[in-house]
């Protein structure tokens, strides 16, 4: 069988990304962060073409999404925050409710978002967790971008077939 496959596109060059980043358990998030951007910057997306904007906490990360998908200003998004598991249902609420936002955002917008809300039951699990979820949010959100580029050129290729069949270019 021959078929055809996209390779994971990792080049950030000209790539605009747009981070929410929680301030609640601000240690793990400040980790998250900077392992983040320090990424995103090796991958080679400028520092001019991220934009850092802060929340109280995960449950307010769906909404600042939002409002930067709206804007049309970005390929990609990253959520990054910190819920880690106390001794009441708050926990499995925050962690639920934020994760379905920042689904159902990207999925209205169609909009590729990095979800770097850590869930964890203790600090240490968070900490020790941080920065290789900052880098790997950072990995998603370009390769996503580029997915999300290569598959609309299909559209758009779709389209101009479409046309020659019709004798319309």
């Amino acid at each position: 069988m021959d078929y055809g496959f996209y390779s994971p596109n990792f080049d950030g060059e000209g790539l605009r990304i747009g981070i929410v980043q929680a301030r609640f358990n601000e240690p793990v998030c400040e980790a998250l962060r900077d392992a983040c951007i320090q990424e995103l910057e090796r991958l080679g997306i400028e520092s001019e073409d991220t934009l850092l904007v802060t929340v109280p906490g995960a449950l307010e990360a769906p909404l600042a999404l939002q409002k930067l998908a709206e804007s049309g200003q970005f390929d990609a998004l990253i959520a990054l925050g910190a819920v880690i598991r106390g001794e009441t249902y708050h926990f499995e609420l925050v962690s639920n409710e934020s994760a379905a936002g920042i689904t159902r955002v990207g999925l209205d917008f169609n909009l590729p978002i990095a979800n770097g809300i850590l869930t964890t039951d203790t600090d240490e699990q968070a900490e020790v967790r941080a920065a290789e979820k900052g880098r790997d949010c950072a990995r998603a959100a370009v390769e996503m971008a580029n997915l999300v580029s290569a598959m609309d050129g299909l559209r758009s290729a779709d389209d101009e077939d479409d046309e020659d069949e019709d004798g319309d270019d």
